[in-house]
């Protein structure tokens, strides 16, 4: 063989390099030149490595994380890379010494950049000192790992391979092994978490923080101001549109609602293009990875095309078939690679995207306005970020699918074109045909979105059952409720079924396309000229390209219904994100100055831009310092007044302005689930002397005594481990603490007894309080406080009719003096009695529990699981299916698979059938064969598809069922100790998980399971000695993915557990909107917000890295398997056809997209079965008892006479805990009027939970007619006697539906109803009148008027036991006299249990109970009770009435 020179003259002569194609390819013993090794080889590497390094540094000095401590592993690398270094100096050294060294040799030799340093001064310009600087610039700026100095380390390994192979250079071999370790430690940060979490379970301590560019501080400052921009663009879009109607004119309704919809589909498309604007250039960057991915896809067919070309070739040396088999094992790797930082870019694009719009979300909900916040109830608002958040993440990752898959499509058809010449076009007239019905189903299936509507309801019902849970058990209305929820999830899953089955066509249709175009193509290619022949070359690389075409073709369909479905989301996102915001120019304000504080100008106010007037001709000038009296019936406007001043309302007309801070305390208070103390301070430094004084006036040192921790004691969701008295304090003590220099005060002083009313008056509020120097604006109803105002203002329909003094009010002699002297002598004999509600006792008991406990958190937090998916959750799921399914689903994926292998083998042998005259036998018969066999297998997979579908609905109803039933079978305390945000979140994410998530991961998971097998039954029936090295690599594969399964999932349960308090703060927030605008906190809760996002972000971000790990991990795996078919064939090359090769290392060239496939799907079923554990968790906490007794023999008219009585009744919150009622005997007779007195915590609220079961007696039994209670069902009871509770609570629907939702009462006996609880003029004026819709909680009827439905509800079911729970503490006195007549005629035949609100409305009641620390103290007439000088006397003596 001829010798290969480098020739040179002297070092300016031209340097010349020749190949030698004998020596290296055409020879049974391939080598390179030793110059070819020495300069192209070594020079290579280091190229990329000098060129990209300015680059790679740049973006380490714009991107820094954060200093990384040295570790003794960077301190490893560092003094390895040092030793290799000064060892290449030494060698270097020693040539140039050895001068008979031959010159060419040595200058080809010189051109390594490796030896080129002859000078101190040339040190950086080495490769080796270059990368140990980058790996300490990486540390400094905080890079934990690498991409570009792994890409240079393997470059390097795979380019010194042949001078190791020599042994020339010793040191190429020392930066081999250097380079090889690096290679290992590339994945050690996941791969120390994953470890972690299978020895321990992980806690949210464990996890990596966010890097700075993921933290929803910079994601949402860079997009805000953008979208803002974006936003004010499209209204004044808006504004021209609406400019070019003539004035005057109404748009037609078909217009009206075109313009809706244009209006929703621009601001979607706003918001996608800010959110690409922001993300888009990092997006592009993975982009470009999935070029690179595709170009390594494309060349391993043709090596394959070579390999089975060698197969050919009887005297083709043998070290180019192993060759090959190692080129397709490298090109495998590569395409691993670069996949996988694909998708690692797509999900960090996807979780930045989710920050975003969950950012933008919550800080529109701190501004829109009253008419737009009617329009979108709180079960939406979690809706969009949480089922449109993710439909967007899905988005990310499969966008680039849309426009790839067509250009991976056509690149298949053109390589087929090669091999099979104008029959490829045959494949493309299939794909052509596949294409159009793939259209027609993504469109069908898009109109199907509508169960996106049908969810939000259920959502929006269920957060207002979960609101208004108690009054859903006092009148046991959780059934028609229950069918209500049923409704719109069987509407739901109609349309989900539908799509499912859509879906399964287009699924079927994809997968069999591989073989409907193999089918076209190799038929009309042997159709249509004899000569034309199959053989393994032409059989196995087609199939190659078709398999490679599977892919765009599969996930075509899923990605254009991902698109879709996120066009949707995005619609909602944006047309809520433009929504109408509160306008800044509804209050001027202006920094505090002496004069007048506050006035209004010929104001008229409205809560919607076309809806009537609130407010009307509203001229009023508030002095500095003064207190201003507002005074009015329900529903006069008292509380629009306040919200005027707040900006809440509409301006139509005038002005209002408002000098100096403001601080506001809403009719129902508003309480955050935190300590009492923060509560208080609400964001402020504590000062504590100013604290404890606020505390002091507010009447709050005693209570804080006895809570287990003092102000440190945390308050339950909205408040509920507190009664009614202590939130308004709680909630006027804010308002205090604040110093402001205006202070709004919606009523705080209607649920407080009348001496703690009189105190915070006094101590607060009045002349002499410790706001006397400051501006309030007081709503009351207590006539006892006008005398100490400075200005009364009298509303009357929106309207001020007076204004002025109280002495000059009286003397006017007007409406206001009538009322005046109507009601003086009545208002000097109120007494409010605070609160013991039920749910303020049932507070007692938790905050007991807390005492024994030393625990002083209230809410129960969404718990962990096993570290592992249980077997029993997948047991249970499948159980719900039913074995009718199961066994037909495993059958017909078996039969797909077995179709599949038939065909394919039968290939295999059609390829290696003898050519005779140049022609192939029997070629009608083989091509029928092959398409009865491939026609089977599509059958096969549509059948699977729909059952798996049909099976998951099936499933997800039962699941859901039973959730919805566990929850309304729950006891209230229960609901106390669970936060909504909790509950919540298990019928939204869990349900949505269980009714798409876990069918699609099985679907995959299981085709690609059966797809698998059939791979490796391929190969080891084409080289049987593969089962050697399968069996190992299964082993491994399988013990990698359960060692992954259990970090997995720890992951995964802490990002659903740090998922709840988003949705629990944002629910917080929607409803204390206007509190915290009012005193300017919403920059605090947005950074709480953040800081409950980030929190979820870092759960979720180390669980799709560790994904990642384990998915390039575990297709290195699948390519030693491509690794070990290319060479036991090439080994067997004189014993195997060239068909059965062809066949085994096509298919094992499907072994890494299986095995990425089968770890993607498998993850997701096992992260998504969670759900089903989530959703299983409530089946196994406490119930009620039966609503019904079957067999009951309780007369229909019961109870008929309305006796009561308790026997020896006892009752406790918990076992082990003081008693809150003792030992109770007491008979109350038929229309019986009794009165129940006491302090807070007497015990009086006790009774009435006693009577309706909300608690069961721990001794003794309450005989209602003589039936023991305890032996019937809840609903029994519950429906025979009535309670009007002191929280008025409305549900979104019809006014009737509030009023009857079981249908069962008249029209006629509905208005009746309505005329007696004072309601029928206002009911008739409504537009839709008892059709009219009420907003979620009621919030379009003012509170007395809420007060007033539940007195409707009562005189509708006309029971024989009536129970009043402070049922008038939010009407004015007035109101409250009507009421009290109208119970005393409407229920003079029924028995009375009145918990005494005012004193005076039991004066003249048969009996009167004094209930003190769970005892009866006294009982008799109040008249007897006064005369003996008791307890009794002297609260009355207290209220002035003795």
């Amino acid at each position: 063989m001829q010798s290969r020179k480098c020739g040179f003259g002297n070092f300016g002569q031209q340097y010349t390099l020749r190949s030698d194609w004998n020596r290296t390819w055409y020879t049974d013993k391939p080598d390179l030149t030793e110059c070819f090794q020495n300069t192209v080889l070594v020079w290579f590497p280091c190229v990329y490595l000098w060129l990209l390094a300015p680059f790679y540094a740049l973006k380490l000095y714009c991107h820094d994380c954060g200093c990384i401590r040295i570790s003794t592993l960077c301190t490893a690398k560092t003094v390895i890379g040092g030793l290799s270094f000064q060892n290449t100096r030494l060698t270097f050294t020693v040539r140039c010494n050895a001068i008979h060294t031959n010159l060419t040799l040595t200058h080809c030799r010189t051109l390594s950049p490796t030896l080129s340093l002859s000078h101190s001064s040339t040190l950086p310009l080495s490769p080796k000192v270059l990368a140990i600087c980058i790996i300490q610039l990486e540390r400094i700026r905080g890079c934990r790992s690498s991409v570009f100095l792994f890409l240079f380390w393997v470059l390097a390994v795979v380019c010194s391979l042949v001078p190791l192979r020599a042994k020339i250079q010793l040191v190429m071999y020392e930066e081999g092994v250097l380079n090889l370790h690096t290679q290992c430690i590339i994945f050690s940060v996941p791969l120390r978490l994953v470890v972690k979490g299978y020895r321990t379970p992980l806690e949210a301590g464990d996890l990596w923080n966010l890097r700075e560019e993921d933290t929803s501080d910079k994601i949402i400052s860079d997009l805000e101001e953008e979208w803002t921009t974006e936003c004010a663009k499209l209204q004044q879009q808006e504004k021209t549109m609406a400019a070019g109607v003539a004035l005057g004119t109404r748009l037609p309704d078909q217009a009206q609602i075109l313009r809706k919809l244009q209006k929703e589909q621009s601001s979607g498309f706003c918001l996608l293009r800010t959110l690409a604007r922001n993300f888009g250039p990092y997006f592009l960057t993975g982009t470009m990875c999935i070029i690179f991915h595709d170009f390594f896809m494309f060349a391993i067919p043709q090596v394959l095309s070579l390999l089975l070309g060698f197969m050919n070739e009887e005297d083709a040396p043998l070290w180019k078939g192993y060759f090959y088999a190692t080129l397709m094992f490298l090109l495998s790797c590569l395409q691993s690679l670069f996949n996988h930082q694909y998708m690692y870019t797509c999900f960090t694009v996807g979780m930045r995207v989710k920050t975003a719009v969950m950012g933008l979300v919550y800080r529109k909900s701190l501004v829109i306005n009253s008419a737009s916040r009617r329009t979108c109830t709180v079960g939406e608002i979690v809706n969009l970020v949480s089922a449109d958040t993710q439909k967007l993440m899905d988005f990310v990752v499969y966008f680039n699918a849309v426009w790839l898959a067509p250009i991976e499509i056509a690149l298949c058809l053109f390589f087929l074109w090669q091999h099979l010449g104008p029959s490829a076009l045959a494949g493309i007239a299939t794909v052509i045909l596949i294409f159009p019905l793939n259209g027609f189903i993504a469109k069908k299936r898009s109109k199907l979105q509508v169960q996106m509507k049908f969810m939000d309801g259920r959502i929006k019902l269920m957060n207002e059952i979960l609101n208004g849970i108690k009054i859903l058990k006092f009148y046991a209305w959780e059934k028609a409720f229950l069918e209500q929820v049923l409704g719109y999830r069987e509407k739901e899953l109609k349309a989900l079924k539908k799509s499912q089955i859509l879906y399964s066509i287009s699924i079927a249709s994809f997968n069999s396309s591989t073989f409907l175009i193999a089918f076209a193509m190799f038929g009309v290619y042997v159709l249509i000229d004899d000569k034309n022949v199959l053989d393994a070359q032409k059989v196995f690389v087609s199939m190659a390209l078709i398999n490679i075409l599977k892919t765009p073709l599969s996930q075509l369909p899923f990605a254009m219904s991902t698109t879709m479905q996120a066009i949707v989301s995005l619609k909602r996102l944006g047309k809520y994100l433009c929504s109408e915001e509160l306008k800044d120019d509804n209050v001027a304000k202006a920094p505090l100055s002496t004069g007048k504080n506050t006035y209004w100008y010929n104001g008229t106010f409205s809560w919607t831009k076309e809806g009537p007037p609130c407010l009307k001709r509203i001229n009023v000038r508030v002095p500095q310092g003064s207190l201003v009296a507002v005074v009015g019936h329900v529903g006069s406007g008292k509380s629009s007044l306040l919200s005027a001043m707040l900006g809440e309302t509409e301006k139509r007309n005038g002005s209002v302005s408002i000098k100096g801070s403001v601080a506001y305390v809403p009719q129902q208070a508003w309480i955050q689930n935190a300590t009492v103390q923060d509560n208080v301070m609400f964001g402020r430094e504590k000062q504590k002397t100013w604290y404890q004084r606020v505390l002091d006036a507010c009447a709050l040192l005693p209570d804080l005594e006895i809570l287990p921790a003092g102000d440190s004691t945390e308050i339950g969701e909205k408040g509920l481990n507190l009664s009614g008295g202590q939130k308004q304090r709680v909630s006027l003590a804010r308002a205090v603490y604040r110093k402001a220099d205006v202070y709004l005060l919606d009523d705080p002083l209607s649920a407080v007894d009348a001496h703690v009313g009189q105190h915070i008056f006094d101590k607060v509020i009045g002349p002499k309080g410790v706001l006397r120097d400051k501006t309030r604006v007081l709503v009351t109803h207590g006539m006892s406080f006008l005398p100490q105002a400075d200005l009364i203002l009298v509303l009357v329909d929106g309207e001020i009719t007076e204004s002025g003094s109280y002495q000059e009010l009286l003397s006017r002699h007007g409406a206001f003096a009538d009322f005046i002297h109507t009601f003086a002598s009545n208002d000097r004999k109120e007494s409010v009695t605070e609160t013991a509600a039920q749910r303020g006792r049932t507070s007692f008991f938790f905050l007991t529990f807390h005492i024994l406990t030393g625990v002083c958190q209230f809410l129960a937090t969404d718990c962990l699981f096993l570290p592992q998916v249980r077997l029993e959750m997948y047991m249970e799921y499948f159980k719900t299916i039913g074995m009718a399914f199961i066994i037909p689903i495993v059958f017909l994926y078996a039969f797909q698979q077995g179709a599949s292998l038939a065909y394919n083998y039968w290939l295999s042998l059609w390829a290696d059938e003898p050519i005779v005259n140049g022609t192939q036998v029997d070629t009608d018969m083989k091509l029928a064969v092959y398409g009865a066999l491939g026609f089977a297998q599509g059958i096969a997979i549509f059948g699977t598809t729909v059952a798996i579908s049909v099976g998951g609905i099936i499933a997800s109803r039962h699941l859901h069922m039973d959730l919805l039933k566990n929850v309304l079978h729950s006891p209230m305390s229960f609901f106390e100790t669970t936060p909504s945000g909790n509950l919540l979140n298990r019928f939204a994410k869990e349900i949505d998980a269980i009714d798409c998530m876990i069918p699609d991961g099985l679907k995959m998971m299981l085709g690609y399971l059966f797809k698998l097998m059939e791979v490796c039954i391929i190969v080891m029936l084409a080289t049987p000695f593969a089962a050697v090295v399968i069996l190992p690599l299964a082993i491994l594969y399988a013990f990698v993915q359960s060692f992954y399964v259990a970090t997995s999932c720890q992951l995964r349960r802490l990002e659903s557990v740090s998922r709840s308090p988003i949705y629990t703060h944002f629910n917080e927030t929607v409803q204390g909107a206007s509190v915290i605008r009012a005193f300017g906190e919403q920059h605090r809760f947005i950074v709480q917000a953040n800081k409950r996002v980030d929190f979820n972000q870092t759960s979720y971000f180390p669980r799709f890295v560790a994904t990642r790990w384990l998915a390039v991990n575990l297709e290195f795996v699948g390519n030693g398997v491509v690794l070990a078919a290319a060479i036991l064939s090439v080994m067997g090359k004189d014993t195997l056809s060239p068909g059965i090769v062809g066949l085994a290392v096509s298919h094992s060239l499907q072994v890494t997209g299986i095995l990425s496939w089968i770890v993607r799907s498998w993850t997701d079923v096992e992260n998504n079965i969670v759900s089903v554990e989530r959703v299983k968790e409530y089946a196994d906490t406490a119930k009620e008892a039966a609503w019904n007794v079957e067999g009951s023999s309780l007369p229909l008219a019961w109870p008929q006479t309305g006796t009561i009585e308790f026997q020896d009744y006892g009752l406790q919150y918990r076992k082990g805990l003081d008693w809150a009622l003792k030992g109770i005997t007491l008979k109350i007779q038929e229309r019986e009027k009794v009165g129940i007195v006491g302090r807070t915590g007497a015990g009086k609220s006790s009774l009435a939970l006693g009577i309706f079961r909300i608690l069961e007696a721990a001794k003794g039994e309450i005989y209602i007619d003589g039936v023991n209670i305890a032996e019937i069902g809840l609903h029994d009871l519950r429906s025979r006697i009535t309670i009007i509770p002191q929280d008025p609570v409305l549900f979104s629907g019809s006014l009737r539906m509030n009023l009857d939702p079981f249908d069962t009462y008249t029209d006629e006996e509905i208005w009746s109803s309505l005329e007696l609880a004072h309601l029928k003029n206002f009911v008739s004026n409504l537009p839709d009148k008892l059709n009219y819709e009420c907003s979620e909680g009621g919030e379009n009827l003012s509170l007395g008027q809420r007060q007033l439905v539940c007195l409707a509800r009562a005189l509708l079911r006309k029971t024989k036991i009536l129970v009043l729970d402070e049922a008038t503490a939010a009407v004015d006195l007035e109101t409250d006299t009507l009421i009290q007549s109208t119970i005393r005629q409407q229920f003079e035949d029924c028995t009375v249990l009145t918990i005494a609100h005012r004193l005076n409305t039991i004066m003249d009641y048969t009996r009167v109970i004094v209930m003190d620390k769970g005892h009866i103290s006294e009982m008799d007439s109040p008249t007897n009770l006064i005369s003996n000088r008791g307890q009794f006397y002297r609260m009355c003596r207290e209220a002035g009435l003795v």
